[in-house]
């Protein structure tokens, strides 16, 4: 449908002619216009609130958030692999949480399915978010249901979450940036949404009624020790003090009663000196309720908890790109969560990492973090002989302004930054102490604005650097594990996988005698060595299933194996020394620029 039949259909709908939509679309296309004053014919790129803003709405939005994050994981771990992003925006529709594919960030954006978009009917128009806060139900906005036609690929089921009083307070939506398939498709999608939705209500009145009794029913037995529909707090005078939306909804009737605030007795057949008997002492099958109108319903009461010592407050999210560098290692998420807290600061940060731990992954996360629109550039330290790097950092006197220049109010990321040869060192330390860069041709030295961060294979008192130098650029450390030490092995494979796969028809998993071989290797590339690995893999497996015979051989040595003597020895000094050129140059009293010239009549590369 092109954009001029899909405003005709939203002027035939708005005149009360019959369209093929469902009528909370026709609606929710009526109040775009009548009360919203939005213009199909005029779409408008999706909205992303200011970083303050966001850090508002996150702040205020931080109790559910927190408790909602574990179920919205799960869920995301449940339909990543069918491309979907999970979204949960608070009750103006800004997202304050997200998960996405992070190797899809600019589309994401684009498309509005990112952290801080805001999705509110009034900015949006039609959409699974701003509809089901206008209609307080789960719906699926599929395509040419949405007004804007910058939405229309977009195909958006979300459902509501109601806080312990009844009001709507977030709504959780799970999105597909294309869908060619028809509406009915999503069913699964809006019936999983609307059951996550459901489990962190209960999850949020359980948190919250931990010094109250809870009841929690369901019309099943069997279900209602592992999956209630709903649940009561109930104070110690008997009284109904929060439920769950779909508990107060069932009490409410038709008629909308009140319910919080009355005594639990007036709508079933029991007071609160009752309540023990519905514990688990007894089977599930005999704690039978009665509702007023007759209707059976099977019942599990908790009793108050007792008094404990504060619970910290929980930690807030990790911001969407240092999130999407660990599954679940407890010591790398510690380390991200540092550079969370250092992210917006001037604070300089040196990174540790042996090659192909993501270093200048991380690096980049810290500055999408910050200020993903400032400039972030790159210097490869080891890669370029002194005289050249003196130019290519502080400019060259001819109109290059130099990197250092080019990152200003940005981030400046230096990779071996162990290999800066000493003189350079020098000038970077009155470059980024109190000097500045002083321009080639005279006049007023140019203060440093960038944030500065430092990577390196070894720890910050093994790099040998100035001491001037080193303490400028130590202000904090961070430290990535080698593969092999991480717990998430195989939470990283599946995410690489899902990346890798994202674009493709079929969804790819390991068998488990190729999950076990991939675990027993010896990763001495890393990440990067992981990654090239499940890139074959996956080119090989035809069938969607990556067994054995689909997985490369082990990088265990590098191709050469055979040098001359003198050869050798300068390949065995690299390596002792993780191949710190500055340091096998003093050793061998030579500089850098002949080392360089040496390694490269060797074949000599870093690993």
């Amino acid at each position: 449908m092109s954009a001029t039949d899909h405003i005709r259909e939203i002027e035939a709908a708005l005149s009360c002619a019959p369209v093929a939509r469902d009528a909370f679309v026709v609606e929710s296309w009526r109040r775009c216009v009548e009360q919203h004053g939005l213009d199909p014919a005029r779409p408008s790129p999706a909205y992303i609130v200011p970083e303050t803003q966001l850090r508002a709405h996150q702040e205020r939005a931080q109790r559910l958030t927190s408790i909602a994050r574990s179920g919205v994981a799960e869920l995301f771990r449940q339909v990543a692999g069918q491309n979907y992003v999970l979204m949960l925006t608070d009750a103006q529709g800004v997202t304050v949480d997200f998960f996405g594919d992070a190797n899809f960030e600019e589309d994401l954006r684009a498309s509005g399915l990112f952290l801080g978009a805001d999705w509110s009917e009034a900015q949006s128009g039609t959409s699974g978010v701003g509809t089901c806060l206008a209609t307080g139900t789960a719906v699926t906005v599929h395509q040419q249901d949405h007004f804007d036609p910058h939405h229309i690929p977009l195909s958006c089921s979300a459902a509501p979450i109601h806080d312990l009083d009844g009001s709507l307070a977030a709504v959780l939506d799970v999105s597909l940036l294309r869908s060619p398939q028809p509406k009915s498709t999503q069913a699964l999608a809006l019936h999983m949404v609307t059951s996550a939705a459901r489990r962190i209500e209960l999850a949020n009145l359980m948190a919250g009624m931990r010094n109250n009794w809870v009841l929690r029913f369901s019309a099943r037995p069997e279900f209602l020790e592992v999956d209630p529909e709903a649940a009561l707090g109930i104070d110690d005078s008997g009284r109904i003090i929060a439920g769950t939306h779909h508990a107060l909804a069932l009490l409410a009737g038709a008629e909308g009663a009140p319910v919080l605030g009355c005594p639990v007795g007036d709508f079933f057949s029991l007071e609160v000196e009752d309540l023990p008997a519905y514990s688990r002492a007894s089977p599930s099958e005999e704690r039978r309720l009665f509702l007023a109108s007759g209707r059976c319903v099977y019942a599990h009461a908790i009793a108050p908890q007792p008094a404990t010592r504060p619970r910290p407050v929980p930690m807030p999210p990790l911001p969407a790109p240092l999130a999407a560098l660990h599954a679940g290692d407890s010591a790398v998420a510690k380390t991200l969560r540092v550079a969370a807290n250092l992210a917006q600061t001037d604070l300089p940060i040196w990174i540790t990492g042996a090659s192909g731990t993501g270093k200048e992954r991380l690096a980049r996360a810290i500055h999408k973090v910050r200020d993903e629109t400032a400039p972030f550039v790159v210097l490869q330290c080891a890669d370029f002989p002194e005289r050249e790097l003196d130019d290519i950092l502080f400019g060259d006197g001819r109109g290059q302004g130099g990197l250092i220049r080019a990152a200003q109010y940005g981030v400046l990321f230096l990779d071996q930054i162990d290999e800066l040869p000493r003189n350079i060192q020098s000038r970077l330390a009155r470059a980024i102490g109190d000097d500045g860069i002083r321009p080639a041709h005279g006049g007023a030295p140019i203060a440093v604005r960038a944030k500065i961060i430092s990577a390196s294979v070894v720890p910050i008192a093994q790099s040998g650097l100035r001491p001037d130098l080193l303490y400028r650029l130590s202000g904090a450390a961070l430290a990535l594990p080698a593969l092999g030490e991480r717990s998430d092995f195989d939470g990283l494979v599946d995410r690489l996988i899902r990346r890798i796969t994202l674009a493709m028809p079929l969804s790819y998993r390991l068998s488990e005698a190729a999950r076990e071989a991939l675990r027993a290797r010896i990763w001495s590339g890393n990440i990067r060595e992981l990654k090239n690995t499940l890139q074959v893999a996956v080119a090989m497996a035809q069938e969607g299933i990556i067994d054995l015979d689909h997985l490369p051989a082990p990088v265990v040595a590098p191709a050469r194996t055979c040098l001359p003597t003198a050869q050798g020895d300068l390949e065995q000094m690299l390596i002792r020394s993780g191949w710190n050129v500055s340091r096998v140059a003093r050793a061998r009293g030579v500089d850098r620029s002949t080392l360089h010239r040496q390694m490269k009549r060797a074949g000599l590369r870093r690993p």
